[in-house]
């Protein structure tokens, strides 16, 4: 499946920005490449060009989602608080996103496609984005607050309390107006956790 032609890049852009509109307001099941076609002002061949099938396109997305996720976290300020900073990636790099691009967290994020095997697809974009989470938690265990838990597993414990929350927040589930609090607390109290050792198995 690739990726579009270096020649095709900005059509692409256009096209992938159609195309999570379409699947955020009409659903995947709409997102055809005649009706990506119809709403970018173009015609179906120029999509096939750029994509080359429908599955080429959800793959696209798959990976403009964790395209969005690196560098948000990329960019995102570090300070001398290794707690704190881990919080804010949390807060401000994945809850935004997955506000801002719902459609991109549901098919990206939590693999909700056709087929569940175009996700190995996007692995690659998958991995870069969780590498900028690690290095985060990996300054927080240098900092001794992990409490003696791994690197490894403290990242997929803390990327799966973010997309518990994203999507609870996405059903409209959490207060209303007190959604980043909810956020914010959620993550300390996990990250304080680790600090004093109280997170363990239960038994």
């Amino acid at each position: 499946m690739g990726r579009p032609r270096r020649h095709d890049q900005q059509t692409a852009r256009v096209l992938l920005a159609k195309a999570e509109e379409i699947a955020e307001h009409e659903g995947l099941d709409a997102l055809t490449l005649r009706h990506l076609a119809d709403r970018a002002g173009t015609t179906t061949r120029a999509v096939y060009t750029v994509f080359g099938s429908k599955e080429a396109l959800l793959v696209a997305l798959g990976r403009r989602a964790f395209e969005i996720l690196r560098a948000s976290i990329e960019a995102l300020p570090i300070t001398d608080d290794a707690a704190s900073d881990l919080v804010e990636a949390g807060v401000q790099v994945f809850r935004r996103f997955a506000v801002e691009h719902p459609s991109l967290f549901h098919l990206g994020v939590q693999r909700l496609l056709p087929d569940p095997g175009l996700a190995s697809e996007f692995s690659g974009a998958a991995g870069a984005a969780l590498e900028g989470l690690r290095a985060r938690i990996e300054r927080a265990a240098a900092a001794g607050l992990l409490g003696g838990r791994s690197v490894r597993d403290v990242t997929f414990e803390f990327h799966a309390l973010c997309e518990g929350l994203a999507a609870v927040e996405l059903r409209s589930l959490l207060t209303a107006g007190e959604e980043e609090r909810i956020w914010r607390d959620a993550l300390t109290a996990l990250v304080r956790g680790y600090a004093l050792g109280e997170i363990r198995p239960v038994g």
